[in-house]
């Protein structure tokens, strides 16, 4: 059986401050997978490689049986054409749309018409995710955990086939990152979309992965799926 998650990546990064090569190499067979290790170790470029937004990356992304990137095959889909969706640390919605406005962004073009399917589709994950009444709310008259319910919505609007959360829970404070990391695990219960997330706690794991990768200086040193 084909593994959900397959990847394969060599990255090499530039920069004035550093040079950073990643060599990760993994496969997984659960539904949320935590990347873990120091900062630095390469889990965002994971996630950005994984998403198609490194230029350059080489090797193969497999998600079951659908094959996001393999160089050795000429195959590279463009970061539009992954169906991707991801949470950004510090969620990045836009400022200047409302809440509505930015679950629909990515789902229609814009300009033409919206088709009363993606309208239906915006209303019931409001509804899911409780945030019916902020619709019309710009990101700068939310909260904390509005803005992660808004970012997460936003990500799963168009329907993705993978989820990658970078570092969901960190812009909180420890009070609010308790109380909404029981409710993010239990939202991922409820969509069921394969998951890889990127985090620095221990909790985070506990309450939100079913497997373990750990990175360090750009490879992978250890994985465990002993949660399942």
């Amino acid at each position: 059986m084909a593994a959900l998650l397959d990847i394969d990546l060599h990255v090499a990064l530039h920069s004035d401050e550093r040079d950073f090569a990643l060599h990760a190499r993994f496969t997984t067979q659960s539904m949320r997978t935590a990347l873990l290790g120091p900062s630095g170790a390469g889990k965002s470029t994971v996630l950005l490689a994984v998403a198609g937004l490194i230029p350059g990356a080489r090797g193969h992304v497999r998600l079951g049986d659908t094959t996001l990137l393999d160089t050795s095959a000429g195959v590279d889909l463009p970061a539009r054409e992954r169906r991707i969706g991801f949470v950004f640390q510090d969620y990045a919605l836009f400022p200047h749309m409302t809440v509505a406005q930015n679950l629909l962004f990515g789902m229609h073009r814009l300009g033409a018409a919206v088709p009363a399917s993606t309208t239906a589709r915006i209303d019931e994950l409001m509804r899911q995710f409780g945030i019916e009444s902020l619709a019309r709310a710009y990101p700068r008259h939310l909260s904390g955990g509005q803005k992660q319910r808004v970012a997460l919505a936003r990500a799963l609007a168009p329907n993705p086939r993978l989820l990658l959360l970078d570092e969901p829970l960190s812009a909180l404070d420890t009070q609010l990152r308790t109380r909404l990391r029981a409710e993010l695990a239990q939202m991922l219960d409820r969509v069921q979309v394969p998951t890889l997330l990127v985090t620095h706690d221990p909790h985070d794991v506990e309450a939100l992965a079913q497997s373990t990768v750990e990175l360090d200086n750009g490879q992978v040193v250890a994985a465990d799926s002993s949660k399942g």
